[in-house]
């Protein structure tokens, strides 16, 4: 595998190898009963591939193991198509992928196990239609001879040039927004879809993923080194008006020590100081907090009155910040808190 291709198919795979962007690939795109009931504060990302040497330059592979609400676990695995034209018998491939995994699992775990189901989803982001069965039986001449014993096996086809553009405007994510970028690709369009995610998100951990996968496609000269800059200006734009509204916060309590007028009520003191002079940006201690409730809220579900005090009574910008940023990198809500004690 080439050096440029290692690290494009790197920027790809990370992505989702992010539990948020994970969870809005699966909850936005795959509309099937049984994902109304994964509990995604569970999930945990399974480090192994079963991509045979042949493929590693046309496709990659991420899975996850999730549990449901009843606990009952299942295996997501999730293939990522890179190859520009259609490979018809990528079902079969992908069967052989499954069963592989299946048997890894039985020499990890003993011939004692039940094997899990393993969901099969394929990603395909190519320009070519892919005009196939996604059913490994219609492969098979005559397979219905055998009845019961025949092979059946169907994948997940999520193909990208399906969606169109007012779909993948509709869902409005990280997902969605990596989809137009690579089908229906306009710097308006991607620039104004990431300006609606900074500025109801802030800066996160799947943003600066998704920014670094735009930033290899541009090495990769698959988009315009200027449209990259384009967008890395509205990135860096928001995160000096952070870091100024930080420093706006430590300055003022500098001088309010420096007056003795802490006196146990500094925060309150700061954020009525500072609230005009950061109006154009709207960016207070209550937006901050308010926007750590929302992503809370996104990740694992409706919070309780606890959390939301706990919340309410931190009033250190920084640790609130520090929680916000890193929330997807944590599958338990309670180490999340840990970062506001």
């Amino acid at each position: 595998m080439d050096k440029i291709y290692q690290i494009y198919d790197r920027a790809y795979k990370q992505l989702f190898s992010n539990h948020e962007i994970f969870r809005e690939l699966i909850q936005s795109f795959v509309k099937l009963d049984w994902v109304q009931n994964i509990d995604f504060s569970k999930s945990e990302r399974v480090d192994k591939t079963f991509i045979s040497d042949k493929y590693e330059k046309t496709e990659s592979d991420v899975i996850y193991k999730v549990k449901l609400v009843d606990d009952t676990e299942i295996y997501i695995y999730i293939l990522l198509e890179f190859q520009s034209s259609v490979d018809k018998f990528m079902p079969v491939r992908c069967l052989n992928y499954i069963t592989n995994m299946y048997l890894d699992l039985i020499k990890e775990k003993g011939t004692d196990i039940s094997l899990p189901p393993i969901f099969p989803l394929v990603l395909y982001n190519g320009d070519d239609k892919w005009n196939h069965s996604n059913k490994v039986s219609d492969f098979i001449k005559n397979n219905h001879i055998l009845a019961n014993y025949g092979i059946n096996f169907d994948i997940f086809l999520l193909k990208e040039n399906t969606y169109s553009l007012q779909e993948l405007l509709k869902i409005g994510n990280i997902v969605s927004t990596l989809f137009i970028m690579e089908v229906d690709y306009e710097l308006g369009i991607i620039h104004q879809e990431v300006q609606k995610i900074l500025d109801n998100q802030g800066i996160t951990t799947p943003l600066k993923l998704f920014l670094n996968y735009f930033k290899q496609m541009s090495i990769n000269e698959k988009v315009d080194i200027i449209d990259y800059k384009e967008l890395e200006k509205l990135y860096k734009t928001k995160e000096e008006v952070n870091s100024m509204f930080l420093t706006a916060i430590r300055k003022e309590k500098e001088e309010l020590v420096n007056k003795g007028k802490i006196e146990g009520k500094l925060e309150g003191k700061i954020e009525g100081k500072l609230e005009g002079k950061i109006e154009a940006d709207k960016i207070t201690l209550e937006n901050v907090k308010q926007r750590l409730k929302n992503l809370l809220t996104k990740k694992f579900g409706k919070i309780n009155s606890d959390i939301e005090n706990k919340i309410d009574n931190c009033n250190d910008i920084e640790k609130i910040d520090n929680a916000r940023d890193n929330i997807y990198d944590y599958d338990n809500i309670a180490d999340v808190l840990k970062l506001i004690d």
